[in-house]
């Protein structure tokens, strides 16, 4: 593993922030257009269907997909499932700056998670870094006034960001560990085998959404195109990017720029909804960056 930050990893590490706050976005711009859990499903059965010629060799017998079929079964319920089902189902509730700005706190569980099941070390500056982290989170979720944290009334969709978040942070150690040979040879087809297990575990949420509520599907021209952008841009692209970035410089340095989500969010909400982000935004934003930056470093 390479721990200098060289300006291929750089680029790897950008792109996919950039494309999961425009998956934000368009998230938040078709929730009338289907429901959330729907609109996962149908994402990543089209990724499944972009993967399957260039992957397809993964299902042939004896390939370690069979006999790994375990990891990549928890892999597609962590960060296929779970992460982006909770995503639109969060943005049902509050907006794409705050839900991204919650998600900046996946640093701070990357170091938990590190610390309790893979015996990564946590530096005294790291926990200066959490406090920090956490304080900016917590200036979200009060949607800026600290002192009604006793009386506050959380958004339904800040906590399930924050399950969100603490899924994904899962998912980037796991992706670390793990005997997948030759299926690492060829990015397509560590993420079919991925993918091929999420797509199940979507359709399992998006049946259950379809039989305990009564949703509509409204058929058109943008809602078309936006499942087009969410396979293509998030979910394929940045996926490919983000697999790439940790496994060259691990989970606690590639979380750093998972932070830059947030910034990204609030300039393409300004541009395409006319949110305007707000004071405590900036002022949270801040405190994220500055926990991580602590964080990162050595004592």
């Amino acid at each position: 593993m390479n721990h200098k930050l060289t300006s291929s990893i750089i680029a790897l590490l950008v792109v996919p922030p950039l494309l999961w706050a425009g998956n934000a976005v368009v998230g938040r711009m078709v929730n009338d257009l289907l429901p959330p859990a729907t609109l996962n499903f149908f994402r990543w059965l089209i990724a499944f269907c972009i993967l399957l010629p260039a992957g397809f060799r993964i299902y042939r017998r004896g390939s370690l997909f069979w006999r790994n079929w375990h990891r990549y079964a928890v892999l597609g319920l962590l960060g296929v499932g779970m992460y982006n089902t909770l995503q639109y189902l969060a943005l049902r509730s509050s907006t794409p700056i705050n839900v991204t700005l919650v998600a900046a706190s996946m640093p701070v569980w990357m170091l938990l998670i590190g610390r309790l099941f893979f015996s990564a070390p946590i530096s005294r500056s790291a926990v200066m870094g959490v406090l920090v982290s956490i304080s900016g989170v917590l200036l979200v979720l009060s949607r800026g006034d600290l002192t009604h944290l006793m009386g506050l009334r959380l958004v339904l969709g800040d906590l399930l960001m924050l399950v969100a978040a603490i899924a994904w942070s899962l998912y980037s150690w796991l992706l670390m560990h793990g005997n997948d040979g030759d299926l690492r040879d060829h990015w397509a087809t560590f993420l079919l085998a991925q993918v091929s297990f999420g797509v199940l575990w979507s359709g399992m949420f998006a049946l259950a959404e379809w039989t305990l509520t009564t949703p509509v599907i409204h058929w058109n021209f943008a809602l078309a195109a936006a499942l087009v952008f969410v396979a293509v841009g998030p979910a394929l692209i940045a996926f490919r990017c983000w697999g790439a970035g940790v496994r060259q410089v691990g989970p606690n340095v590639a979380a750093f720029f998972s932070n830059l989500t947030p910034l990204f969010a609030a300039l393409l909400s300004a541009l395409f909804l006319g949110d305007t982000p707000q004071l405590f935004h900036a002022a949270a934003f801040v405190l994220i960056v500055t926990g991580i930056f602590l964080s990162s470093r050595r004592n």
